[in-house]
């Protein structure tokens, strides 16, 4: 273990307990021991780079829901003490809009959504020097009142309208990439990755033959399915909105641990134009591009729950921008 590293047993308790001591304890100054000065944070809305611009927005998030937990469902995670470690964070979190912020007045409305951070563990230093982070902001938004479509307008307005508005882009293209690894090539992940390339390539005779008949699915939006056609209905929508779109995985991690089921932890990027009807209205032409991240939990009948995130408003964002008098914002 490092010396930022001795209190903790393991990797993913690690990043479960400096999850806590940061947000729930409060203690957001430790940032500043637990993540590398120059820290790169990838989110589909932007990119920060900088721990204390980092630190700022976590103040300001805390300013905003001064209640907020963030309950640890699962570390996937690969490497070792010599290369490094990738740890890939599930969460769900519990939240009042208590606070002026990104989200506009105080609603006093409770919120329950999802979280996956993968996060880049230095070798040796026991710091986290890059990390991609996909908050279910259509979940977000939807529970304080707004759709996503509207809380990205919203923010167009606020930034100043179209031409000066701050533009989601592509985050793997922005700021070089320190980690430079891909993961493992775990069976659990091969599985996985070769699931998901089948869908994208319309092959989506694949779920009935990979997903168990009751699978449990958490999509994008808080929403909750069940079985083929609720898994079906979700990446059909999606693919039928960027038809043309490149679907590339940027991560795998497959994983098998005591007491836990066989896992996989996958990052993808979708990357081409709106230009077919689904999740996200008429076909505009607009280039998008689509940060994803997705774990999937397997049993004796196949892929037996699925968490899927990408950020809705940031998609509508790229939409609205690209077209702004077709959306009337």
């Amino acid at each position: 273990m490092t010396d930022s590293q001795r209190q903790f047993r393991d990797l993913p308790d690690f990043i479960i307990g400096i999850t806590r001591e940061i947000w729930e304890d409060r203690n957001t100054a430790s940032l500043r021991q637990y993540y590398a000065p120059d820290v790169v944070m990838r989110s589909p809305a932007s990119v920060v780079t900088g721990n204390e611009t980092v630190i700022a927005d976590t103040m300001a998030t805390l300013a905003e829901f001064p209640d907020r937990t963030l309950l640890g469902e699962d570390v996937i995670w690969s490497g070792d003490a010599e290369s490094g470690w990738l740890s890939s964070h599930r969460l769900l979190s519990t939240a009042t809009h208590l606070g002026h912020g990104t989200y506009g007045p105080p609603s006093g409305r409770t919120l329950a959504y999802r979280i996956i951070a993968d996060c880049h563990v230095v070798a040796g230093g026991g710091v986290i020097d890059e990390e991609w982070l996909i908050r279910d902001q259509g979940a977000i938004v939807r529970q304080i009142g707004k759709s996503p479509r509207e809380f990205a307008a919203e923010q167009i307005r606020l930034e100043g309208g179209p031409d000066t508005a701050t533009r989601p882009t592509d985050v793997a293209g922005t700021t070089p990439t320190k980690y430079l690894g891909e993961g493992n090539r775990n069976s659990w992940g091969e599985r996985y990755r070769n699931i998901l390339e089948q869908i994208m390539a319309g092959e989506l005779a694949v779920i009935p033959r990979e997903y168990d008949r009751a699978c449990h699915l958490e999509y994008p939006g808080g929403i909750t399915g069940h079985s083929h056609s609720d898994a079906d209905r979700f990446w059909l929508g999606l693919r039928s909105s960027f038809p043309d779109a490149e679907f590339k995985i940027t991560h795998q991690i497959g994983r098998e641990d005591p007491a836990m089921p066989p896992r996989a932890a996958l990052r993808w990027r979708l990357t081409g134009t709106h230009g077919g009807a689904g999740h996200f209205g008429p076909p505009t032409g607009a280039d998008v591009h689509v940060m994803g991240a997705c774990h999937a939990e397997f049993g004796p009948w196949g892929l037996r729950r699925e968490f899927v995130l990408y950020d809705e408003t940031a998609i509508w964002k790229q939409l609205l921008l690209a077209c702004p008098t077709a959306f009337g914002s």
